[in-house]
C-alpha cells in the first residue's frame, strides 16, 4: 500500500511539475521583444511581422530597418496563430504607420500541426483587421517559394501549397483594397523554389535576396 501511495504521490508531483511548465510557458513569445518595445521611443514607419525570414532580416541587412524608421518583429519558427496572438504588443502598441505581414511558412510546414489553408489566410485576414481598426495600413506579402522544410520533412513538397497560400491572400488583398507585395514571383526557380543562390537551405533568404526583397517592397513604403 506504500509503495503504491508514493507511485502515487510521485505521479502527482510530475504532473503538477507538467502543467506548471505548461503555464509558464511563453507560448507566443510575448517576451522575445517585451524590452525592445519599451524603447521605441517615436512611431516607427513600419514594423515587419512575420517569421525566421523576416527575422533573419534584420540580422543580415540591420541598416536597411534602421536607416528607414522599419521596426522588425519576426520570430523563427512563428505560425500565423501566434503572429495573431501577440499582434497587439509588437504592431499595435508601437503605433507604426503600416505593418508588412509575411506568414504562412510555418503553417505550410505543420509546425504546429495541420491547419487548413482557409484558416491561415483567416489569421491573416484577422491581422489585418487589427491594424484598420486601429489606424495602420496593413501591407501583405507573398510566402517566399520552396520545395523542402529540412526541419519538417514529413510536409512533402510544399510549392503548390504555396502558390495556392498566395493566391488566396491576394485575392483578399484585392477585395479589401490592401497591398499585396509579390515576393515569389521574383526570387521562385523554374521548381517553384528558391534557387541555391538565394537560399542554401531552400528556405531562408541570404543578403543577396533580401536586396531584391528590399527593392521589391520599399515601392510600398
Amino acid at each position: 500500500m506504500k509503495k503504491t501511495y508514493l507511485i502515487a504521490a510521485a505521479a502527482s508531483a510530475l504532473l503538477c511539475a507538467a502543467n506548471m511548465d505548461a503555464q509558464n510557458h511563453d507560448w507566443a513569445k510575448f517576451g522575445r521583444y517585451a524590452k525592445a518595445n519599451e524603447t521605441v521611443q517615436a512611431s516607427p514607419r513600419a514594423v515587419f511581422m512575420g517569421d525566421s525570414i523576416t527575422d533573419n532580416w534584420d540580422d543580415r541587412d540591420g541598416d536597411f530597418f534602421t536607416d528607414n524608421n522599419f521596426v522588425c518583429r519576426g520570430i523563427s519558427g512563428q505560425t500565423t496563430s501566434e503572429m495573431l496572438v501577440r499582434f497587439r504588443r509588437d504592431v499595435i502598441d508601437l503605433h507604426p504607420r503600416y505593418v508588412v505581414i509575411m506568414a504562412g511558412t510555418n503553417d505550410i510546414a505543420m509546425n504546429n500541426g495541420h491547419i487548413e489553408l482557409e484558416n491561415v489566410l483567416g489569421n491573416i485576414i484577422s491581422m489585418c483587421e487589427l491594424a484598420k481598426a486601429n489606424k495602420i495600413k496593413p501591407i501583405l506579402c507573398s510566402v517566399l517559394p520552396s520545395t523542402s522544410f529540412g526541419w519538417r520533412p514529413e510536409a512533402g513538397n510544399p510549392s503548390e501549397k504555396i502558390i495556392k497560400l498566395n493566391s488566396m491572400i491576394e485575392e483578399y488583398s484585392r477585395s479589401a483594397h490592401i497591398k499585396y507585395v509579390d515576393y515569389h514571383s521574383a526570387l521562385k526557380d523554374e521548381n517553384n523554389g528558391l534557387p541555391q543562390k538565394y537560399a542554401p537551405d531552400n528556405v531562408h533568404p541570404n543578403k543577396d535576396a533580401y536586396k531584391i526583397m528590399e527593392s521589391i517592397i520599399l515601392k510600398y513604403l
